[in-house]
């Protein structure tokens, strides 16, 4: 710790006003926030390994170089064993997601968004980041290789199948193995294999939008010293069938398409079907992979997060056999039956629909100059528009307009289904988030508010440019506090995000009132 003080002393000329120990990671390295008196933070990093620390410095300054979403190196000591980098915060993706994994994978529509702007950047490390890198200096190895996947079937081996108790054939299995390891190292690739792509590994920045005023959280990557050159479908894989996340079937295979898409602009990319089915070896491999390592912290090292984390990982080899062939009949005979064994059902985990919002982007209409002059209202090019959005109950009465103008769009939301019906949601609103992921998860009020947003988008864009300055939405439902309040805030979002316009918001029966301030 001394020696760490003095590298901040000789960067920054001063000593620290505090030091704050950050909770360990997965490695040896110990972790520190290091801050003067101005309050500016920087992260001070001791690690045990010269090896591993030079891997990360190195790794570190060349993504630095390719402009790449990373910490920026301050300084390192001569022998590379302590370092200072920029401090990112104290927020992970594994943080901000939490919710919809500890509701068993029913993730928020905010939830889904940060973790397709986390899958998009990753085309973005593993092929700029491979340019000009010097894969020798990777640790413990450069490249991966058939060495490498043996090790990792063999530890599954060891410390997962063998405890299980389940008789096989090993000689058998080895073949099977042997025949995996050839499949998953027979393409050659150039990208940069990050190896521990997971949610805790990305911090989310919050940065200013260049589309609006409003800032966003972004992705920035760490603890990337194990990567080697390898293939880029391994990072998908480890990052989308992490058992203890569960994402439910559609979400996964929204971001793998979102990853296939952006993978396109950087490199060449194969036929979908034959992407599909070298991914799903794969979730294969890197399935074997992680029960081996829950499997070692389990039940030999008996720490109980990892022996609870064997069921759903399970779940995904079951749902992995069920949708994919493998030409690797003794493996997969084992596997099946490994799948059936009574310790490794899966018990209360709901499976869980997620659809996300589809906007319509047209444009408004013009008037074709045959038409001839146009008359105006009074009410044109007063400006600047401000939206109010009212929820309500039907039993109470639709919303007056105080305008004057008459209202605008009235929306009826009983035909969703209705969290009100359930005994956990009697005393929550639409604004809870167990309501947002009970609706969410149903589907129907994604449906629903899909037509809205249509509507909404045309008249919105229309009334501003013809500078009127009222509109007016109001959702109903039966008593005004789950479905027409959920509607209402996220059409009230929307908007304000879209257009960066004055949103009013009134929940009229829940008697809360809040105001989204123009930002253009």
């Amino acid at each position: 710790m001394k020696q760490l003080t003095e590298l901040y002393r000789s960067w920054s000329g001063a000593e620290p006003a505090s030091i704050e120990k950050l909770p360990g990671a997965g490695s040896n390295r110990s972790y520190y926030r290091l801050t003067d008196g101005a309050g500016k933070s920087v992260i001070g990093v001791i690690g045990t390994s010269r090896d591993e620390n030079h891997a990360f410095v190195y790794l570190c300054r060349h993504f630095v170089k390719r402009q790449l979403p990373v910490p920026q190196l301050l300084a390192v000591s001569n022998d590379e064993l302590r370092y200072l980098q920029t401090d990112l915060g104290s927020v992970s993706l594994f943080d901000a997601i939490r919710g919809g994994r500890e509701a068993g994978g029913r993730y928020t529509l905010k939830e889904q968004e940060l973790l397709r702007r986390t899958i998009r950047q990753l085309p973005n490390i593993q092929m700029r980041g491979a340019r000009e890198l010097d894969f020798t200096q990777c640790y413990p190895q450069a490249e991966f290789d058939i060495d490498s996947v043996l090790f990792d079937l063999n530890y599954f081996k060891y410390c997962f199948l063998k405890a299980t108790e389940l008789d096989f054939h090993e000689l058998k299995l080895e073949a099977d193995f042997r025949l995996l390891a050839k499949d998953l190292t027979s393409e050659p690739c150039e990208a940069f294999l990050y190896r521990d792509f997971q949610a805790r590994n990305i911090m989310l920045v919050e940065e200013p939008s260049p589309n609006s005023q409003q800032p966003v959280l972004n992705p920035y990557f760490i603890d990337f010293q194990g990567g080697r050159k390898g293939p880029f479908y391994y990072d998908l894989a480890s990052f989308l069938w992490q058992a203890s996340a569960r994402y439910p079937y559609k979400l996964r295979r929204e971001l793998v398409y979102e990853y296939y898409n952006e993978l396109k602009n950087y490199t060449e990319v194969p036929t979908p079907h034959h992407f599909v089915a070298r991914l799903s070896l794969f979730v294969l491999f890197r399935t074997l992979q992680v029960l081996g390592a829950y499997g070692f912290r389990g039940y030999f090292e008996r720490k109980r997060h990892f022996i609870d984390s064997i069921p759903p990982a399970m779940q995904n080899l079951r749902e992995l056999l069920q949708v994919s062939k493998f030409p690797y009949p003794y493996l997969v005979s084992l596997l099946q039956q490994l799948t059936e064994l009574p310790q490794f059902q899966l018990l209360n985990v709901t499976g869980s629909r997620a659809d996300g919002f589809k906007v319509t982007e047209r444009n408004p209409y013009h008037p074709h100059p045959q038409d001839g002059p146009a008359t105006f209202s009074k009410y044109d090019a007063q400006g600047p528009l401000v939206v109010k959005v009212f929820s309500f109950s039907y039993r109470k009465g639709i919303p007056d307009d105080e305008s004057g103008n008459g209202g605008g769009y009235v929306f009826d939301c009983r035909s969703t289904h209705n969290p009100g019906r359930y005994e956990p949601y009697k005393q929550l609103t639409g604004l809870d988030e167990p309501v947002i992921r009970f609706l969410e998860d149903d589907g129907e009020i994604l449906t629903f508010l899909d037509s809205v947003y249509k509507l909404a988008d045309a008249h919105v864009r229309r009334y501003i440019q013809r500078g009127f300055t009222s509109l007016m939405f109001s959702f109903g439902c039966t008593g005004g506090q789950h479905r027409s309040v959920y509607s209402a805030q996220h059409l009230a979002e929307h908007l304000h995000a879209k257009f960066g316009i004055e949103v009013r918001i009134c929940h009229r029966e829940q008697h809360i009132s809040q105001v989204l301030p123009a930002t253009k």
